[in-house]
């Protein structure tokens, strides 16, 4: 199944089986990052990276540090038919990455860019081409 993003009003689907949905705290300026894979009708988070740690991101237990200074580990999480994302217009835009490119969501779905709730599920129906 394709990657559903509703936004605004309207939904988009985009020829995806994994991605990564990455983000910079508000507060800390940190980036995070989390690889989701398309499973059924669900959304997997199969690993999440955080750049850093600041007051009240603390790595969690069993996270492991490389060379880089990232933090990664398997957050403990049953797959999810949605994911709801705050997307407010007062921080960063999340960004969707595929294939190594990350882009902001609204050049996917450009109701994103709004700052209004946004919502990633998997879906049927015919994917459009990434773009």
């Amino acid at each position: 199944m394709p990657l559903c993003i509703a936004a605004g009003g309207t939904v988009v689907a985009i020829a995806l089986q994994a991605f990564t949905l990455a983000w910079t705290h508000s507060i800390e300026k940190i980036r995070w990052e989390e690889d989701y894979r398309i499973e059924g009708s669900t959304l997997r988070l199969v690993e999440a990276r955080v750049r850093g740690h600041g007051a009240g991101m603390e790595p969690p237990e069993g996270s492991r540090l490389d060379a880089q200074g990232v933090w990664h580990y398997v957050p403990a999480v049953k797959p999810l038919p949605t994911l709801r994302l705050a997307n407010s217009a007062f921080t960063a835009p999340y960004e969707l990455c595929d294939a190594g490119r990350c882009r902001p969501l609204a050049e996917f779905a450009p109701a994103a860019a709004t700052g209004g709730p946004v919502q990633l599920s998997a879906c049927a129906g015919e994917p459009r081409a990434t773009p």
